[in-house]
């Protein structure tokens, strides 16, 4: 080992003084670490000075090789150590495994009546977008509240361009019925203005235009519209008051960690424009030894890599190398970014928010944790297996009278669902509605490359179905050589009366089934991860199934191909609004003549021939 740090150490003399990119590799090649430098020679000489944490010296013991990658400035080495981490997965780095990026709300701008909608994706895109919030939850609630307060339209294109008359929005006086001209778009653009005020965080610029104008229809003695505006004004002020966050009128995240038998959990609270957007918990796979400061250095590295950056980071505990990673964030960002730890009045009652709510989502995973080793000690206990089953496979399968048949699998741990290893097939070359069939396909191509490590061995897979989908799908395993692993296989069928609770559990070759108590934990384990399973299976059918039916509509069609195709489902909104149109209407689209947008009408209405 000697020898081998004696090479890093001449290796380390050769590198520049440069911002980039370092990897330390095991004697395979292995990546054990990625990290980031201002100046990559003295941050990789660090690693093998004399006094090092435990940490850094079980890392240090295991390096046989550096590679490095020079970058232009910190910001562009904080954006390629996170694209790094995340594709290479290092066992020393903070991993952050849920990087779904954050919703906003969109407002079209295009339009002659504008949108409001839900929106996820890049930033750059036609329309204004507001938030980011932290929540698909949180930008459905403001957009209720939005709809209550000012009627600006939420339904998609395809269905608002075919109207012929008001929507239920429009009874319920949350529509003022563009759709049909009952608005014109002069008025309807008011409603637009105050959305975007509120959005903006001037909600009380809203409230004074709004009590001007309750004055002055008080004034005419129209008191019924005066008692209405009022009334609107009372909604916005609660909802104001839900969301506000006093003293604050700028954009900051506050940003706690919390930390208990080995769960790490890092709560990430979004304020803008000091409205309050939600809150979200994060649980980063973290190795053993880190301190909250680490944790949030590696956090804010890989989260900022690629979500918006406010203003001010205030955080619970300041990360290590806190300059170093302040100014990479501002060079992202390209302007200053502020982070802060010592906060007091309103900030420090908001940081104390987030560290409880921290603490409680930790508690709530070692709970769920605790709920699922039980489970699955009463599984080995109830089929008086060797060992507890640390890892679950379950199979379903899903289609329409034999057609469109997909095939399910998920998978539990001893942590429940394992979403990232959640796989579907499309099965085909079969005899439609031969389940038996189905399911020996599924398991033939998950577990054809078990033997080369590609997938973790299950100890235990589940079956919905009886003794002959077991049978089916033994026979599978057998012909794939999977004998020697000695997997253990599961049936379930529904009781007599298909009642939740009174399953059916078969073994195979096994004449008579078990049956476990209503209340067995192992019973309810193999319940929860059929039911997921036949959620996923149903989901990915109904997929493929409108998937075929919008592809078999349009490309029986002579004439019509895929760029043709796009651009009629994306000028109608989708099929359906396609269905609706006028013979007009279609060969108003680019590239449609009057020919074929008749043959195109026909295809959707030849039922009504």
């Amino acid at each position: 080992m000697s020898d081998i740090h004696a090479a890093l150490r001449r290796r380390i003399a050769t590198l520049p003084a440069s911002p980039g990119v370092y990897r330390m590799l095991d004697a395979s090649g292995t990546v054990l670490y990625v990290g980031k430098a201002k100046q990559l020679k003295r941050r990789v000489a660090s690693y093998f000075g004399r006094t090092l944490t435990p940490r850094h010296e079980r890392l240090v013991s295991l390096i046989a090789d550096i590679a490095v990658t020079v970058t232009r400035t910190e910001g562009e080495a904080l954006l390629l150590e996170s694209q790094l981490i995340k594709s290479l997965q290092p066992r020393f780095n903070i991993l952050l495994r849920d990087d779904k990026s954050y919703p906003y709300i969109l407002l079209t701008t295009h339009d002659r009546y504008p949108r409001l909608t839900f929106y996820r994706g890049p930033r750059q895109t036609a329309g204004r977008l507001f938030g980011p919030y932290a929540s698909a939850w949180a930008v459905r609630e403001t957009l209720h509240s939005l709809q209550k307060l000012f009627p600006v339209r939420q339904c998609e294109d395809g269905f608002f361009r075919h109207r012929s008359r008001p929507c239920l929005q429009y009874q319920i006086q949350r529509c003022t019925a563009p759709c049909v001209g009952l608005i014109t778009p002069e008025q309807y653009a008011v409603d637009v203005a105050r959305s975007v005020k509120f959005l903006d965080g001037r909600g009380e610029e809203v409230i004074d235009e709004l009590i001007r104008l309750m004055d002055t229809a008080a004034a005419a003695l129209d008191f019924e519209r005066a008692a209405q505006i009022r009334d609107r004004i009372q909604t916005l002020r609660r909802v104001l008051e839900r969301h506000a966050v006093s003293g604050e009128d700028g954009d900051l995240d506050l940003i706690a960690t919390a930390h208990a038998a080995g769960i790490w959990c890092v709560q990430v609270f979004i304020v803008r424009r000091g409205r309050h957007l939600g809150n979200s918990a994060f649980f980063p796979k973290v190795p053993p030894d880190y301190d909250a400061a680490a944790v949030l250095a590696g956090f804010l590295a890989q989260f900022y890599a690629t979500h918006e950056l406010p203003e001010t980071l205030i955080v619970s505990t300041l990360p290590d190398d806190v300059a170093s990673l302040r100014a990479a964030l501002s060079e992202r960002a390209g302007r200053t970014v502020q982070l802060q730890s010592a906060v007091r009045g309103e900030r420090a009652r908001w940081l104390e928010l987030a560290r409880e709510n921290a603490r409680f989502a930790v508690q709530q995973r070692l709970d769920s944790h605790s709920g699922y080793a039980r489970r699955f000690e009463a599984l080995r206990e109830a089929f008086d297996l060797s060992a507890r089953p640390e890892r679950l496979e379950c199979f379903d399968i899903s289609h329409t009278q034999g057609e469109h048949t997909v095939a399910a699998c998920v998978v539990f741990d001893a942590e429940g669902p394992r979403s990232t290893d959640y796989r579907r097939f499309n099965i085909t070359d079969m005899t439609p509605g031969d389940d038996y069939a189905a399911l020996a396909q599924a398991l033939t191509r998950r577990y054809r490359r078990l033997e080369r490590g590609d997938y973790p061995i299950p100890d235990l897979i589940v079956i919905d179905g009886g003794r002959g989908q077991l049978n089916a799908v033994a026979q599978a395993l057998a012909e794939l050589g999977l004998d020697d692993f000695a997997l253990t296989l599961i049936g379930v069928s529904k009781g007599p009366e298909r009642r939740p609770g009174a399953e059916r559990l078969w073994l195979l070759g096994h004449e008579v089934p078990v049956i476990l108590p209503s209340d067995s934990p192992a019973l309810h384990l193999i319940a929860h991860i059929r039911d997921e399973a036949h959620r996923f299976a149903i989901t990915g059918h109904r997929q493929r199934r409108a998937k075929a039916r919008v592809t078999s509509a349009l490309e029986d069609i002579p004439g019509i191909g895929p760029k043709r195709r796009q651009r009629l489902l994306h000028h109608f909104g989708g099929l359906r609004g396609l269905a609706h149109a006028a013979v007009a209407e279609i060969a108003a689209v680019a590239g449609i003549s009057q020919p074929l947008a008749e043959r195109i009408h026909a295809a959707f209405h030849h039922d009504q021939a």
